[in-house]
């Protein structure tokens, strides 16, 4: 064939880092029949739906199922009901979101990725360790990547101390994924003054903040200017369980750079997504309500006791971690100073446990491994009483 083909997919790896892991614990499955492999690996929640959320979408379908009621395409921005629910959401902690700012989706990893569509040759600094995502969507699109090493001496929260004064497209994530660490107020707040001060963009993955606790802050937005240096994107797969439902949102401000991003990003996307559906929307905006919230909360503090399960384990072992407390997962050294793969590989083995290598999250990652919170308590409870026989 004489077609070309995008020739940045040789920059990558071959196989997506949870297929990768998910492939070696069905072979180590296969190879122990006798023996249940426990996943703490990939961050899948495990609780049902708020039951909200259950009834709102059946509702939505018997309306779509009656002529007087029946709806096609949704709008691409997202159903004004939704991200007026999503606008209500934000002043909560203080932060005023216009509802024009909130563009509806169909999940965090995708707005993530679909995001570099609309930014030009501003170098692009991530996080290291990064969702892979961040770096893969990265390079597919040709962006000039750098890199923000976490270290244990910054608690793997890198600051802007030492950049040079100019303008960066800057992807910060708290809590992290995959170390667990979360922002202070004094921490994001010199992200902000560092991004006014160069004109930078701040690209802040949210994912996890319903997992924050008192003191902390859940959102860029409660930061001061933050509306004029920041794009953010929030998601309902783990503040609500919709990983199978999928639905997001991004915020991208009118007062960013005289409203030039949000015009690209509206473009961007009625020219890619035909809009979130309104089974799914009425589901995601009924998780916002005030019944709604008791709910998810429910299921965040059932998967705060499972993290809890698993940091008092680390604490006795001695072993040192980050997250747990304000994350769903976390994140430690591998025992016996292996290497990433070296360690993955001796959980599954030795205990039929599933970690996430850490390498698999950049070069920074090397000699660490992440658990996850998202099991059931049964299953939670037995893979810390087999870990207690191996960690070390």
């Amino acid at each position: 064939m004489k077609v070309e083909w995008n020739p940045r997919f040789r920059e990558i790896d071959d196989t997506y880092l949870f297929a990768k892991t998910a492939a070696l614990a069905r072979a180590c499955a296969a190879k122990h029949p006798e023996r249940r492999v426990i996943s703490l690996g990939i961050g899948d929640v495990t609780r049902p739906l708020p039951s909200v959320a259950v009834n709102a979408m059946m509702n939505a379908a018997r309306e779509m199922g009656e002529e007087p009621s029946f709806r096609g395409y949704p709008p691409d921005g997202g159903y004004p009901f939704l991200r007026a629910a999503i606008s209500a959401h934000y002043r909560r902690f203080g932060a005023q979101v216009s509802v024009d700012d909130i563009f509806a989706s169909d999940g965090t990893k995708s707005d993530l990725g679909n995001f570099y569509d609309i930014l030009g040759s501003t170098p692009v600094l991530l996080s290291n360790p990064v969702y892979p995502v961040w770096r893969d969507a990265g390079i597919l699109a040709g962006a000039s990547i750098g890199f923000l090493t976490g270290r244990p001496e910054n608690g793997f929260l890198p600051t802007p101390e030492g950049l040079p004064d100019r303008p960066f497209v800057i992807c910060l994530c708290s809590p992290n994924n995959p170390t667990g660490s979360a922002f202070t107020y004094d921490g994001l707040g010199a992200w902000v003054s560092f991004a006014r001060r160069t004109g930078s963009l701040i690209l802040m993955d949210a994912a996890y903040s319903a997992f924050v606790g008192r003191g902390m802050p859940r959102t860029v937005y409660e930061i001061e200017g933050a509306e004029t240096c920041a794009v953010e994107f929030g998601s309902f797969s783990k503040m609500a369980g919709f990983t199978g439902v999928r639905c997001s949102w991004t915020v991208v401000p009118h007062a960013l750079d005289g409203g030039i991003p949000r015009a690209l990003g509206a473009r961007r996307q009625s020219t890619k997504f035909n809009g979130v559906g309104y089974i799914t929307a009425r589901g995601a905006e009924a998780v916002l309500s005030d019944g709604g919230r008791v709910q998810c909360n429910a299921n965040i503090a059932y998967y705060r006791e499972n993290a809890g399960m698993l940091t008092d384990l680390l604490t006795q072992k001695g072993i040192p971690f980050t997250g747990g407390k304000h994350a769903p997962y976390v994140w430690f050294r591998t025992p016996r100073g292996t290497s990433s793969m070296q360690a993955f590989t001796y959980l599954l083995e030795e205990a039929g446990v599933v970690s996430t290598p850490g390498s698999g999250f950049g070069e920074a990652g090397e000699g660490y491994l992440r658990l996850t919170a998202f099991a059931s308590h049964a299953d939670t409870q037995e893979a810390v009483s087999r870990l207690q026989t191996v960690l070390c």
